[in-house]
């Protein structure tokens, strides 16, 4: 089944990408929430037409993600947080954490748009992935500490 996705859905793709799902998944799940739209001839023509209308809004959109992108580049993060003898962390560092760290920094972005690579459960340095884009992804580094 082909679908015409409304938003952007991790895993699947972004806004307006025409993807092909199994039948149950689209006609029970997605169809319904209001998440895509059955891809049509007619609706093909629709989110093309919308999509020229939508070009210099999108370019715009895109020169931001890269101008965000460009300071997450130098932006040092260090993540202070419980750790144990062996420098195995208590629990484990998560997106929001990382996002409230850039927060304080004066960079804005999404917890959702940050995954990390591997688990974070010990002291070091890890590498996160910071999707603001469609064509626009960052990774960036960042410390964990005991404290």
């Amino acid at each position: 089944m082909e679908i015409i996705l409304k938003e952007d859905f991790a895993g699947l793709g972004y806004k307006n990408d025409i993807v092909k799902v199994r039948n149950g998944y689209g006609r029970n799940y997605l169809l319904p929430r209001g998440l895509a739209i059955l891809a049509t001839d007619s609706n093909k023509k629709i989110v093309a037409e919308n999509i020229k209308q939508a070009a210099h809004k999108a370019e715009k959109i895109k020169a931001t993600a890269q101008a965000l992108a460009d300071q997450l580049g130098g932006a040092n993060i260090e993540i202070v947080t419980k750790a144990g003898e062996s420098g195995k962390i208590f629990g484990a560092v998560t997106s929001l954490q990382i996002a409230e760290s850039l927060r304080e920094k004066g960079i804005e972005v999404d917890r959702k748009k940050i995954s990390f690579k591997s688990e974070v459960k010990n002291v070091g340095e890890y590498v996160a992935l910071v999707d603001l884009h469609k064509e626009v992804k960052k990774e960036i580094t960042f410390k964990v500490v005991a404290g």
